[in-house]
């Protein structure tokens, strides 16, 4: 009887544990936010090694905004299996942006195109 109890413990305390995955729209946003308020922590978290290293090369070249709002809007998403692709317009930008994303371990990362890889939009 003991041991039941202790595995319903431990079952709900892993339910417990487990944060909800985010959406690929959800991670492109934070990720962008991040990007910009320089908050490289929450950019690591929610991109992988490749897309972390290219995005820290360019971060640098942004020259600090004064506009707190970045009016984010999807302006297309697609998904195939755990990869995923977001289109996205941001005022800071002319023209819309794309991200691909994928999943690794259970979490949507923003991710570095390969080379000669097209979006599909």
């Amino acid at each position: 009887m003991k041991t039941i109890y202790v595995m319903l413990w431990i079952g709900l305390f892993a339910a417990c544990s487990n944060p909800k995955s985010k959406s690929p729209e959800e991670v492109t946003q934070l990720v962008l936010e991040s990007f910009y308020a320089q908050d490289n922590e929450q950019l690591q978290t929610y991109t992988t090694q490749t897309g972390y290293q290219g995005l820290k090369q360019i971060q640098n070249f942004f020259i600090e905004t004064s506009e707190t709002e970045m009016d984010f809007k999807v302006v297309h998403q697609t998904q195939n299996g755990d990869t995923a692709w977001v289109q996205f317009n941001i005022n800071y930008l002319d023209r819309p942006e794309t991200f691909k994303l994928i999943r690794e371990d259970g979490q949507w990362k923003v991710t570095e195109k390969g080379l000669r890889e097209k979006s599909p939009f």
